[in-house]
């Protein structure tokens, strides 16, 4: 499977007001490297505030980065006549960094990566009908389509989330929450894109409605072969959902594999934690010590020492380093 989205080396920091109004730097995201495949639901699960949505946020260039790449690939083989990323009039080279485009190669971009955002009630503007929410992008975005033209691609998107044509007269406070998230896909979807992110998707919704999006967002990834950057907190959901999945600890990857062997076969000790906290986990439960380290003032050598059932001496001080268990499953921890 190739790659579509590669990050290396990517470091992202902001500043916050302490006491005294003294400014602290956040960490938020600390030397990440992660590839994003064709065609793949790549998952990203942590604790609040690991940095999982700021990650997925600088994936589409929607806040600044301290330093790093974000390299865009294609399906192929990297000739660079077939290996673009793009409408045929619409296209970047393989190999750019997003993180260096200029305003008009950036617009490009974001016609072929769109993001589905956590809570329905605030994604959708109230004062625009469902169809001129759909639309807009298509009116900004797609010149050369005629009304008619914008009004069949319409229809079609709005039907391919499920909801009938009805709907587009309608504003957003007519519908409920499950609904109002099938728009916001819908809207997301309106210009073909290739990647989607889904941040924390179906976290504001009633449990009964999440399985509906859940499968609505597999089906989609099959029909049109996108790919998805899921973001949740709900390891069941990510457990049913992902081809791999990514664990974050402080701004940190600690641990990459397919769902089958991040759910069977953990390794690193925070995944062993996260699994167990899990409800439908009906093995012993392991309870981490202490609190989660302050992003301002992160922990030298490995990140999780500070809370690890497993601490050893070399962990305070040694950042560890990468160990494979398999071509897809590997982790940072010096247990191995």
């Amino acid at each position: 499977m190739t790659n579509l989205i590669e990050i290396k080396n990517l470091f992202i920091e902001y500043k916050v007001e302490g006491a005294m109004q003294e400014k602290k730097t956040v960490h938020a995201v600390n030397d990440l490297s992660l590839d994003i495949r064709q065609g793949e639901i790549l998952s990203i699960a942590g604790e609040s505030g690991c940095g999982k949505s700021t990650l997925a946020k600088a994936v589409l260039r929607l806040i600044d980065v301290k330093s790093g790449e974000i390299l865009l690939w294609e399906q192929g083989t990297g000739n660079r006549e077939q290996g673009r990323l793009g409408f045929p009039a619409q296209q970047l080279e393989i190999g750019t960094d997003i993180l260096k485009l200029n305003k008009k190669e950036l617009k490009k971009f974001r016609q072929n990566a769109q993001i589905i955002f956590q809570n329905p009630y605030s994604s959708l503007n109230p004062k625009m009908k469902i169809y001129d929410i759909l639309e807009e992008p298509l009116i900004i975005n797609e010149k050369s389509f005629n009304k008619a033209q914008r009004r069949e691609r319409v229809v079609e998107t709005i039907k391919q989330v499920g909801l009938d044509e009805s709907v587009l007269s309608l504003y957003p406070h007519e519908f409920s929450g499950g609904q109002r998230q099938r728009i916001a896909i819908a809207r997301s979807l309106i210009l073909n894109p290739k990647f989607i992110v889904a941040d924390e998707p179906v976290s504001a919704l009633d449990v009964s409605i999440q399985a509906q999006i859940i499968n609505l967002l597999n089906e989609l990834k099959e029909k049109f072969n996108l790919t998805f950057l899921f973001i949740s907190h709900d390891l069941s959901v990510i457990k049913y959902l992902s081809d791999r999945v990514a664990i974050m600890y402080l701004g940190e990857i600690v641990e990459l594999g397919t769902s089958e062997e991040i759910f069977n076969m953990p390794k690193h000790p925070y995944t062993q934690a996260l699994l167990s906290a899990n409800p439908g986990n009906k093995g012993e439960k392991i309870i981490l010590k202490g609190e989660l380290p302050s992003p301002t003032n992160l922990p030298a050598g490995c990140k999780f020492h500070t809370r690890c059932p497993h601490v050893m001496e070399i962990c305070k001080t040694v950042v560890p380093s990468k160990t494979d268990f398999s071509d897809s499953h590997c982790a940072y921890c010096h247990l191995y």
